[in-house]
């Protein structure tokens, strides 16, 4: 029995060992309660990459003539001519209308006449002035009738001066007769024919408008968070704006113009400044009245680190990324975005050789091995995915 007892308990001794010393799949020994390796992750994986980015905002903006007038008449008068066609581009001093204009023609030489006979009389004043000297010298006459001579002269000569201004009146009155173009510009609709009554009024309909398209201005507004960055813009220079045309082409480059006035107050109620800029546009593809978008390159961020947007793990406040490390093992890297630009942003605390996880990132951990998908296996995961 004690024989038997004793093989027994040799028996189980040598199985024991053997279970301590079995080995793992890879033919090598590994003590007993030894953690197994975390098994490799299929990633893909982007190079960082090194870029002068520029920083541009985006806003609504609204097409405005530099110039702009209403013409009114201003005088009340009958139209003789109208000499302005609808749509038509004019230049500045152009005749555009012609008012009935005998009573003020005829009024202007009713005070030439006027100054004609005053003239004459004034001769006839001075004439008597110097006689009347004469015989104050001779001591025919007393001092105060030369006084009174005098007198009469300087009234005369007063007299002269009042119709002249008289004519200049009346000329101006008769310019009024002839409307010509204050500014250079196109032509809107004609309100007006020959024939027609106006009237010398600011609330009468205007006779046409003309507005200046060339250079033309547009006005639109930027968040006050970038106030700042657009004054040091403007200090540095001038600022570029670039307006995207409704309706051009697709492909059609946007057109450029400058930042050329910024507001000198903050709308409190909608918490943005006003800006205005300027475009030349001599092939007319910008319209007063219009909307359109307009982008802002604030400044330009040189030598850039660029990684996509969707390789940045957020989790709260904290922003950080996957890099693949030197033993090919995932390392997260926490990172500060400085800019968003669409699919891509530009962040701080990466090294500028770095491989950034995109696909796959969700299931590492730090340490974790990963296996990097070829740019070829990706593009075939991805349309196969797609299908």
């Amino acid at each position: 029995m004690r024989a038997t007892s004793s093989l027994i308990l040799c028996g189980l001794v040598m199985a024991g060992l053997a279970g301590c010393g079995r080995k793992d799949d890879a033919g090598a020994a590994r003590p007993a309660g030894a953690a197994s390796a975390p098994p490799a992750q299929n990633v893909s994986v982007v190079q960082v990459k090194q870029a002068d980015v520029p920083i541009t905002v985006e806003a609504s903006g609204t097409v405005t003539a530099l110039q702009s007038v209403d013409l009114r008449a201003q005088t009340t008068s009958t139209v003789a001519q109208v000499l302005v066609k609808d749509g038509q581009t004019v230049s500045k001093g152009q005749l555009l209308f012609r008012f009935d204009d005998r009573a003020d023609r005829a009024a202007l030489e009713k005070a030439r006449a006027q100054l004609a006979r005053d003239r004459a009389s004034l001769t006839d004043l001075e004439r008597q002035l110097n006689r009347a000297k004469e015989l104050k010298a001779q001591n025919f006459i007393a001092q105060n009738a030369v006084d009174t001579a005098q007198a009469n002269f300087d009234a005369g000569q007063a007299l002269i001066r009042s119709d002249e201004a008289a004519i200049q009146a009346a000329q101006v009155t008769a310019g009024y007769n002839e409307l010509r173009a204050p500014i250079g510009g196109r032509a809107g609709i004609v309100n007006v024919y020959a024939g027609s009554l106006v009237q010398a009024s600011a609330t009468a309909t205007p006779l046409v408008n003309i507005a200046q398209l060339d250079p033309i201005a547009v006005s639109f507004t930027l968040p006050e968070t970038q106030l700042a960055a657009l004054l040091a813009a403007t200090r540095a220079g001038a600022l570029e704006v670039e307006a995207v045309v409704p309706g051009a082409a697709k492909g059609a480059a946007a057109v450029k113009g400058r930042v050329t006035a910024v507001d000198n107050l903050v709308d409190t109620a909608t918490g943005t400044i006003k800006v205005k800029a300027e475009f030349d546009n001599k092939a007319q593809a910008l319209w007063p009245g219009q909307y359109l978008r307009v982008r802002v390159t604030l400044r330009t961020l040189q030598g850039a680190t660029v990684v996509p947007q969707a390789a940045i793990i957020m989790r709260g406040n904290e922003r950080s990324v996957y890099v693949v490390g030197p033993d090919n093992t995932a390392k997260q890297a926490p990172v500060q975005v400085r800019a968003s630009l669409g699919e891509q942003a530009v962040v701080e605390g990466l090294d500028a050789t770095a491989q950034v996880v995109m696909d796959g990132k969700q299931n590492l951990r730090p340490g974790t091995p990963l296996r990097i998908a070829t740019p070829a296996a990706a593009a075939a995961k991805a349309s196969g995915a797609g299908k």
